[in-house]
């Protein structure tokens, strides 16, 4: 694990002629275009690909949501093959601005990566995804996806046949946070697994985005940060990249974690292109644990 404040830029003082000491500040994080310039000196790395397979069967629904307020999407994605719902069961949470069906969308193609993960061997479960808003999983403005999520989308499946007893969870970016929290919530008898990659967290209430926390009160309230004993006897994955702009932030947390907790740093934005390239490692990592 790299240290606290210490990101390798590889050569780039080399790359741009003339630039050596701000080079040194961004390294150092001194300067506020730090993941502007891993983007735009190449360092964050190739994207990952969508794999060219046939994927398995996605069924998607809608029900209303009383924690929402609305009606809400959902996608249940099956491996090829499979049509059993007591297969493992992963609850996988959007980034902001997404919804259900962007994940088997081209940007991301979770259902083609699942068919790829079985295609090499890995172990089948199925993946269930619902529509989460803008308001980072928790209570926000009158919305809370926690709750729909915890109290609406898991006894839907499990009145549809799935086994909902112990579950794992899979998150990018605001839901990678919501999967962390969720996870702690459940706790370790209801809960496999849970992979994240580039957890948006923030260490300070100031330092939220208003989309993340409404407050000083609603960051103490939800932040992850002083929760991670909830996740003591949870398997837990975290990948983020260099040039992350949570990098820190996530850096920091994963130290606070104990017991079987895994932190996977390497080249990589807050980009669907790294969450791409690192899904097949998750994907593996929950098929031995789910």
């Amino acid at each position: 694990m790299p240290s606290r404040r210490s990101v390798l830029l590889g050569g780039a003082g080399a790359v741009v002629a003339g630039v050596a000491g701000a080079g040194l500040g961004v390294e150092k994080d001194v300067l506020p275009g730090r993941t502007f310039a891993y983007e735009h000196l190449g360092l964050n790395g190739a994207d990952g690909v969508v794999p060219d397979v046939e994927p398995g069967r996605v069924e998607s629904g809608t029900f209303g949501s009383a924690a929402r307020g609305r009606e809400v999407g959902y996608e249940i994605v099956f491996p090829p093959g499979e049509d059993d719902p007591l297969l493992p069961l992963v609850v996988a949470l959007h980034w902001l601005g997404a919804d259900a069906a962007r994940l088997t969308s081209g940007q991301l193609g979770l259902d083609r990566f699942l068919a790829q993960h079985v295609a090499d061997g890995g172990a089948p479960f199925v993946i269930a995804a619902v529509d989460g808003g803008r308001g980072y999983w928790h209570p926000h403005d009158g919305d809370d996806a926690g709750a729909m999520v915890l109290d609406e989308l898991i006894p839907l499946l499990h009145d549809r046949g799935h086994e909902t007893a112990r579950v794992g969870w899979l998150g990018w970016s605001m839901g990678g946070y919501g999967a962390l929290r969720l996870a702690g919530l459940r706790g370790a008898a209801a809960t496999s697994a849970v992979a994240v990659a580039s957890p948006a967290l923030w260490r300070e209430a100031g330092e939220s985005s208003r989309d993340g926390f409404d407050d000083a009160d609603d960051y103490r309230a939800y932040s992850a940060f002083g929760r991670e004993d909830e996740l003591d006897g949870i398997p837990v994955r975290i990948d983020i990249g260099r040039g992350d702009p949570f990098y820190f932030e996530v850096e920091a947390y994963a130290g606070g974690l104990a017991g079987d907790a895994e932190l996977h740093v390497e080249r990589g934005g807050h980009t669907p292109g790294y969450w791409r390239r690192v899904l097949p490692a998750q994907l593996a990592w929950l098929g031995v644990r789910v």
